[in-house]
């Protein structure tokens, strides 16, 4: 039984009376996205649990609260699928698709996982930014763009909190550190620094227009 399976059916106390979706979690988002905000995995008890990336947990809280307060969201909160959330011109997804041990998924999980990320990036073609969040989602990234036909520039972006690069002259790559609860929690990760990195996000996209 893999980890996604077994968590899925040992629960916590808490949401003994959920059925947990336990099974690779999909991109969620508006199709036509010009923004693409790249995760690292699904949490064990959040998206594992919902069914939907970065619902139901701390990090999906702080996550659609700055995509509503940057006009990506119709609201703050991601608790279930059928909350009514709704993504304008955004798109969210992960490096990972399967809640991994520790929520950190290994290398050959994120190479194993990155055929999904490269059809989305095929499938969104009209995207402007891609916003990653931590410096596993950033390799990822990088690494799916590349088996995508995507040129990484040399030498190779290196990962940094509000670090931006022009990937080519219309994709633009912004970093944010992930609003884990390791970094929420320790300060690392404030809410203003969360919604400066998607604000830059929107504003980009006004310049692009």
């Amino acid at each position: 039984m893999t980890h996604r399976e077994a968590v899925a059916a040992a629960k916590v106390a808490r949401f003994r009376d959920w059925d947990y979706w336990g099974a690779p979690v999909p991109g969620f988002g508006d199709p036509r996205a010009r923004v693409l905000v790249v995760g690292l995995a699904p949490a064990a008890h959040g998206a594992n649990r919902t069914g939907r990336m970065f619902t139901g947990d701390e990090s999906g809280r702080w996550l659609y609260r700055a995509l509503c307060d940057a006009g990506f969201a119709n609201q703050p909160t991601s608790e279930h699928r059928r909350d009514g959330l709704r993504l304008t011109d955004a798109y969210v997804t992960a490096v990972a698709r399967c809640a991994p041990p520790a929520n950190r998924p290994t290398p050959e999980e994120v190479v194993a996982c990155r055929p999904f990320l490269v059809a989305e990036l095929s499938l969104l073609r009209r995207l402007r930014v891609v916003v990653v969040l931590g410096q596993v989602a950033h390799a990822g990234f990088l690494g799916a763009y590349r088996a995508a036909g995507g040129v990484v520039p040399r030498p190779v972006p290196r990962f940094g909190h509000g670090a931006r690069f022009e990937l080519a002259h219309d994709l633009l790559l912004l970093c944010s550190y992930h609003p884990s609860q390791q970094n929420t929690f320790t300060g690392r990760l404030t809410r203003p620094m969360l919604d400066r990195v998607l604000r830059t996000a929107r504003d980009a996209l006004r310049r692009s227009r």
